[in-house]
């Protein structure tokens, strides 16, 4: 169906009421002419019908208004930033230029468009942030500090609004990115309250079972909860009006991605969690009594109840490098449970709740561009921490403490894993450069290509034209792209010497004049131990295997098949002794990894497919780059997927199914229902009819009438999987079929 693009009358309704919300919190900032021009450059897009609704089918004029608003309530920036938001659109769409911003708004404004537009370049070629676009993304932030703030607010409006969106995919990645990179940037710039709304949304879209059962178990446990907190609060409150202090108290919860994670780390139920909640004590002092009214709040609370000295936490004598102050102490309450407390004034929860654009405010910035540059400026005081290294560099290893951040003699920024080595960085640069790297040069110093790099780093890769890859390489480097291209560059090899050895072999039988039977060969191959011929050839190119002694073999096997020989018995072999061979599914995926796709289109990659979730072709799947290197295939819906984008998003990267597949995939199948008369044989007979689908094993256990089992096929997809699985719950008796 042809999605509408125009306004329609709810939606003009809204934006009218955001024009006017905004209009009144930015009277100070903005003129009503910068709101005139606005509109006019916007019913023009409207009128020429150049504007499209997004992937959740979002018309962008309003999502802008919403973002501006929440510019201005939560961050409070002004005038560049809202109007930046609100004409960003147009830039990206043609129908304005970054000059015409200029011309018409001002410098400050177009720096904000200019900024906003890069960003929206790196999403076209490539919106997976956990990609090698992710360096150059956060270099684009580096342009103006207020552009990252503006992406922070746009993308929590835009999670706000993908609930009911049935583009599942897109909500995925969006919400992936948004636990993954939004939320730690607005955490590092002290802008709490957004950072919580974006782990709690993300969590919703990613684990959304997780997320509805601790916000169940909230809701049934709020009545108590706050009954607890009055008992907790009320002495207290007497005690503190006692001493004259003016003050107010609240409970707050923690965030439902809070106690998720408590949860999944202290591998506890809901019920195991003890600090559900914490009481914030919130001073009205003057700014000198400040301090004094803190300790004095601390000391009462802590002859009142017992305090645990290993949870203090004193924000107050240093402050975070982003402006938080605090007080934070846990006590053991009524009942003997846990209670974490904290104490602050007005201004130092303002700060917390909105970030450094309160601290910076409180410190006597009024407004204006004067007053915009100099919190902005405190700002990158507080993320380079006093080092001398670039505007964002210092955030960007801050923030990643598990990745490292290197140069090229040039410039160019290049992100690995911590332990990276000079190996994996010339790799990064390009497979050629990986190839025939010797070493390096950093600082000035010759480095060997084992050295490990460190953050800063600026690295040149020497090369020698007579260098490859040897097999040692693969314990070097660190990389699933240099261990592939390492281990790629070596069957390269192997292939050509075996070609070598191969040559040699058939001229050495040309000069004996024996003619070359090729079933002969095989066999003689087979006697002497190898079972595949790639592993022949490249014991005779590695000097492993003597060419001399495969020559005696074919002529004592030529023999044997003449019958010049007694034949060749075979051992018998006992019952006990035999082995069914096993299918591995992980080999044969090798063979045919061009039926796997990985990381926007390269193919021919070595990869493994999960053991977790057990891929097929046709499911929707990603890749993982392991530790060890090399790839695993996940399925999208695999229970340990959500830990692994969480944790180590950076290591994701796309993988789809190509081609028509032809391989095999192992599947567990779970079967619950009446244990019938004959129900195994009819659940049996079923996939033994099906040619292309093989029984690998079968296991029923029977208690009280009810069965329960597992099935192990082999099959060549997932509609073949569907097919299965609908048939076997047409079987009488039969009360369910799912996958393991």
């Amino acid at each position: 169906m042809e999605q509408n693009n125009g306004l329609n009358g709810a939606e003009k309704e809204q934006i009218e009421a955001l024009k006017e919300e905004l209009r009144r919190l930015t009277q100070s900032e903005l003129s009503a002419d910068d709101y005139t021009k606005v509109d006019n450059y916007h019913r023009q897009a409207l009128e020429a019908e150049s504007i499209r609704r997004d992937a959740f089918g979002l018309h962008p004029i309003l999502v802008e208004y919403q973002t501006a608003i929440i510019v201005a309530t939560e961050i409070g920036i002004t005038r560049g930033a809202i109007l930046g938001v609100l004409l960003n659109g147009l830039v990206i769409r043609g129908l304005l230029t970054s000059q015409e911003v200029e011309q018409v708004f001002g410098k400050d404004v177009a720096v904000i468009v200019h900024g906003l537009a890069r960003i929206n370049e790196l999403y076209e070629k490539n919106p997976i942030v956990e990609s090698e676009n992710f360096r150059q993304l956060l270099l684009s932030f580096a342009e103006d500090m207020r552009v990252i703030l503006i992406v922070i607010a746009s993308r929590v409006c835009i999670m706000r609004k993908i609930k009911e969106s049935e583009n599942d995919e897109a909500r995925r990645r969006v919400a992936t990115e948004a636990a993954y990179l939004y939320a730690p940037l607005a955490h590092k710039l002290g802008l709490y309250k957004l950072k919580s709304e974006l782990e709690d949304l993300s969590l919703k879209y990613l684990e959304h079972d997780a997320y509805y059962h601790i916000k169940e178990k909230l809701n049934a446990t709020k009545k108590s909860r706050d009954a607890y907190i009055e008992r907790f609060i009320k002495p207290i409150d007497e005690k503190l009006k006692a001493v004259g202090l003016k003050f107010h108290m609240k409970g707050r919860t923690k965030s439902i991605h809070s106690i998720w994670q408590k949860m999944k780390k202290q591998r506890c139920p809901f019920e195991g969690v003890y600090d559900l909640f914490a009481i914030r004590i919130i001073l009205d002092s003057p700014l000198e009594r400040e301090k004094q009214d803190c300790w004095q709040v601390f000391s009462i609370i802590t002859d009142m109840y017992q305090p645990n000295p290993k949870r203090m936490r004193d924000w107050l004598s240093i402050p975070k490098s982003n402006g938080y102050e605090s007080l934070h102490i846990t006590v053991l309450g009524p009942e003997q449970k846990w209670v974490e407390v904290q104490i602050r004034t007005e201004r130092m929860d303002e700060i917390a709740e909105r970030g450094l654009a309160a601290h910076w405010r409180y410190k006597g910035v009024k407004g204006g561009e004067a007053g915009v540059e100099a919190w902005l400026q405190n700002i990158r005081t507080a993320l380079e921490a006093g080092d001398d290294l670039q505007l964002m560099d210092q955030f960007k290893m801050d923030l990643y403490e598990d990745e490292v951040f290197v140069f090229t003699p040039k410039g160019d920024l290049f992100k690995l894993p911590q332990g990276a080595t000079v190996l994996d960085f010339a790799y990064a640069i390009h497979t050629k450069v990986g190839n025939r790297c010797t070493g390096g040069r950093i600082g000035g110093k010759m480095v060997t290509l084992r050295q490990v790099l460190q953050s800063g780093d600026q690295v040149e890769i020497m090369t020698h034209a007579n260098q490859v890859p040897k097999q040692d390489w693969l314990n070097v480097a660190k990389t699933g792209r240099a261990r592939s291209k390492i281990r790629q560059a070596l069957k390269e090899m192997a292939a050509t010497q075996a070609a070598y050895a191969k040559e040699e072999l058939e001229r050495k039988f040309k000069n004996r004049k024996i003619e070359v039977e090729e079933a002969t060969l095989m066999h003689t191959m087979t006697r002497l131990g190898y079972r595949i011929v790639t592993d022949f050839y490249a014991a005779l190119a590695d000097g492993t295997l003597d060419i001399n002694q495969v020559l005696e073999a074919y002529m004592m096997q030529q023999r044997y098949e003449r019958g010049e020989l007694p034949s060749q018995q075979q051992q018998p072999q006992s019952a006990g002794n035999f082995q069914l061979q096993q299918y591995d599914n992980n080999k044969e995926r090798l063979r045919k990894s061009d039926v796997m796709v990985i990381d926007q289109g390269l193919s021919g990659i070595d990869y493994t497919l999960a053991k977790c979730c057990h891929p097929v072709y046709g499911d929707q799947v990603f890749g993982f780059l392991t530790s060890g290197g090399g790839v695993k295939i996940h399925r999208i819906d695999c229970p340990n997927a959500p830990a692994l984008r969480q944790r180590y998003g950076y290591r994701i990267i796309d993988a789809r199914w190509a081609g028509k597949g032809g391989t095999q995939y192992g599947v567990t199948l779970r079967v619950v229902g009446q244990d019938d008369l004959g129900i195994v044989n009819n659940i049996t007979s079923i996939i033994s009819k099906d040619e292309k689908i093989q029984l690998r094993s079968i296991s029923i256990d029977s208690n009280d009438g009810l069965f329960s089992g597992t099935l192990t096929i082999l099959l060549d997809d997932t509609s073949r999987l569907k097919q299965l699985i609908q048939k076997l719950e047409g079987v009488k008796g039969v009360k369910g079929v799912s996958r393991v």
